[in-house]
């Protein structure tokens, strides 16, 4: 067998995913089938996050737990943003922030913490204090104290949104495995940050300060959830890939903000504080540590 049949048997073999992926978009006599499998295709269909291999304790060398923050201003990180506004745009195309809410307020994502040491829980009515706001006007007030009934019209209501998401954070771990003999990456949380919805049309409040972690979501019982969830490709709209995909071949721009140290985890702001080029300078100082840490393990 010729390297010529060899390449058309892998291009037929890859050719069922193709059509797949076209979501019968080309078939579809009504607008409603698009995105409808046949039986053949969930006859074929093996669409599942691929599983992380079983890392024993004692075949890690050497780890280190880092926190990265990940800018969705940043071109790069544009498919976790976007799109901000879902009313003109199929039900198939959503941004990480209304996946990770949809997902927490039908209880598919029950692992949702406080911080990032995922030690207390949450549930959806516990996070709505953080997700929204209800204020009473001044002219609520003067009708609560007329003893009159507090109209509809004097009630403001404030609910965090997509595009109100500033940033995410994540938690990982690299680690150096023996049995592989290679440097990894293991993602083990992400968190969505906006400005606090109490302050957030507080213009006097200074915006860095105004930022909360919203919620921890513990990412490895996330995955098909996030699989599931599909990121636009702007280099192939046919091939869209998942959330789940994007997150940990880490297709984003992060920036560390923490590792795990002596002095209780402390940021780098902590110890560098108001420099911002410091700050960066530190970060790709944390970075290529690690990143030296596997050559240091070749060297004999």
């Amino acid at each position: 067998m010729n390297w010529k049949n060899v390449l058309i048997i892998g291009a037929v073999s890859l050719l069922p995913a193709s059509i797949m992926a076209q979501a019968n978009i080309l078939n579809a006599k009504l607008p409603q089938e698009i995105g409808q499998k046949t039986e053949a295709q969930k006859a074929m269909d093996n669409d599942a996050p691929l599983k992380y291999g079983y890392v024993d304790d004692r075949d890690i060398l050497w780890s280190k737990t880092i926190w990265e923050v990940i800018d969705l201003d940043e071109r790069v990180n544009f498919p976790l943003y976007y799109p901000t506004d879902t009313i003109d745009i199929g039900v198939d195309r959503r941004s990480l922030y209304d996946v990770l809410i949809k997902n927490i307020k039908n209880g598919k994502l029950k692992d949702v913490y406080v911080d990032s040491y995922f030690t207390e829980k949450r549930n959806f009515s516990d996070l709505e204090a953080t997700l929204k706001k209800r204020d009473t006007t001044d002219y609520g007030y003067e009708q609560i104290n007329a003893g009159e009934e507090l109209s509809a019209e004097y009630i403001n209501e404030r609910e965090l949104s997509a595009a109100d998401i500033e940033e995410y954070r994540i938690k990982g771990m690299w680690y150096f495995d023996k049995r592989q003999g290679e440097l990894k990456y293991r993602l083990l949380g992400i968190a969505p940050v906006a400005p606090d919805v109490n302050f957030i049309d507080d213009e006097s409040m200074d915006p860095a300060d105004a930022k909360v972690e919203l919620f921890w979501v513990w990412y490895p019982s996330a995955r098909q959830v996030l699989h599931e969830a599909k990121v636009f490709n702007q280099r192939n709209s046919a091939q869209p890939i998942s959330f789940d995909m994007l997150l940990n071949a880490r297709r984003f721009n992060g920036v560390i903000y923490r590792e795990d140290n002596v002095h209780g985890d402390r940021k780098v702001n902590d110890y560098i504080a108001d420099n911002a080029l410091f700050q960066l300078l530190e970060a790709k100082r944390i970075k290529e540590v690690i990143r030296d840490r596997e050559q240091d393990m070749w060297s004999y």
